[in-house]
This record gives structure tokens, sequence and C-alpha cells, in this order.
């Protein structure tokens, strides 16, 4: 565990197991020896790398599974129609920037007052002009 509480996970280090290993050689190039006292796990012998092999494999093998699940559950809510993505907060108040925007108020005040982004404020009033 480091100083600010959090635990550092040899698993999270190995998602890529081409990236686990290119690194451990690296260090080893370096001559720089790693063990992970939260796992025991020593990288300096022929058993620690191939355990840290294994669970970088299991590790990648978790984020590959996560991924199929994120996409197929994306594919069913498009299916049933469910939108998906950011709201449009900003794009519901386009006609108010607009007239706001006529009447000579700056783009930073109508963001305050719409309580939206400067930068949502120029995109509407940007929109317009095309």
């Amino acid at each position: 565990m480091r100083r600010d509480g959090a635990v550092s996970c040899l698993d999270r280090w190995g998602r890529s197991v081409t990236d686990l290993l290119a690194t451990l050689q690296e260090l080893e190039h370096l001559g720089v020896g790693f063990v992970s006292l939260t796992e025991a796990l020593d990288l300096t012998t022929p058993a620690g790398r191939a355990m840290a092999g294994l669970l970088a494999v299991f590790a990648e093998f978790e984020r590959e599974i996560l991924r199929e699940r994120v996409r197929a559950g994306l594919a069913q809510a498009r299916q049933n129609g469910q939108r998906l993505g950011r709201p449009l907060t900003a794009a519901l108040h386009a006609e108010r920037v607009r007239r706001l925007h006529r009447a000579g108020t700056s783009k930073s005040a109508i963001a305050r007052r719409l309580q939206i982004g400067r930068t949502s404020v120029r995109r509407i009033l940007a929109a317009k002009e095309q």
C-alpha cells in the first residue's frame, strides 16, 4: 500500500501482456529487479516472471470480456431506441441564446445566465451562421 492509501496492483500494470513483457525487458536491461510486496511476487526469478505473465493474461482476458459486455449493452440500448451520449442540455437553450445575442448580451453573460458553457454558446451561434 502506498502512503496515500491507494493499493498498487500488478494486474493493473499487466493489462496488456505485450506491454508487461516489454516493461520487464526494459527493467532487466537497466539492471533493475522488480519485487511486488503486495502480491509477494519476485519478478527477478523465472517463476515470478511466469506468474506475472499469467496474471497479465488473465487481466487482459478480463478487460476483453468487459469490453464485449459494454459493446453488447450499447448495441442493445441502441436497438431499444435509447439515445446514447451526453444530454443535449445546451441545445435546448438554442433559441434563448440567439434571442439574447440579438439583444446585445455578451456570450459570457449568456452562458452565465443560462448556466451553460461559453463554448456551447459559441457553437450554437456559429451553427446559426452556417
